[in-house]
């Protein structure tokens, strides 16, 4: 599979078929874009789980945090690796001795590993690098749009407005 570009529907897929969310590389910093992305995941719905060995056994965003990815109980959808290109290979390798194994790798933003990828699909699992979940996620469900950004997305949807912080959803209706 190229990874220069992935069309929408693969990333609709991702989204709307993976439930629990293995981010590693999380943080407690508020200021930092791993604790942002996990805290926009879990008010979507996922049920994130933070790994970062420095801050195993404590909570993020009230989740427990986890050492590694094997430390994990129960299986994962998808992992998300908020570390560098370098660390991509050893991570996607660590995610890939799971057992049953995740449906998706995700690389962040500026993370790219094709050796990594080719092994991952090489045993089924599907890698999307070079993306942010969050920012997909705004794209494909409108919400970047109430930002000004082209989403690339038509829609002639109106917005529901209601009280507080408004927030717009890729799965369908009653999901």
């Amino acid at each position: 599979m190229s990874h220069d570009s992935y069309p929408d529907s693969l990333i609709r897929e991702v989204m709307t078929s993976v439930k629990r969310i293995a981010l590693v590389g999380a943080s407690a910093n508020e200021a930092r874009p791993s604790w942002i992305v996990t805290k926009y995941l879990i008010e979507r719905g996922y049920d994130v789980v933070p790994v970062n060995p420095g801050l195993a056994g404590q909570s993020i965003l009230g989740k427990p945090v986890y050492a590694t990815l094997k430390d994990i109980p129960g299986p994962i959808d998808m992992v998300e690796i908020f570390r560098n290109s370098e660390a991509a290979g050893p991570i996607t390798d660590e995610a890939l001795a799971l057992s049953p194994l995740p449906k998706v790798i995700w690389m962040q933003l500026s993370v790219r590993s094709d050796e990594a990828a080719a092994r991952a699909e090489a045993k089924g699992v599907t890698v999307i690098m070079n993306r942010c979940p969050k920012i997909e996620y705004g794209r494909l469900s409108g919400e970047i749009g109430w930002q000004g950004i082209n989403s690339r997305i038509l829609s002639s949807k109106k917005p529901v407005l209601g009280k507080g912080f408004q927030k717009r959803t890729i799965f369908g209706p009653g999901a």
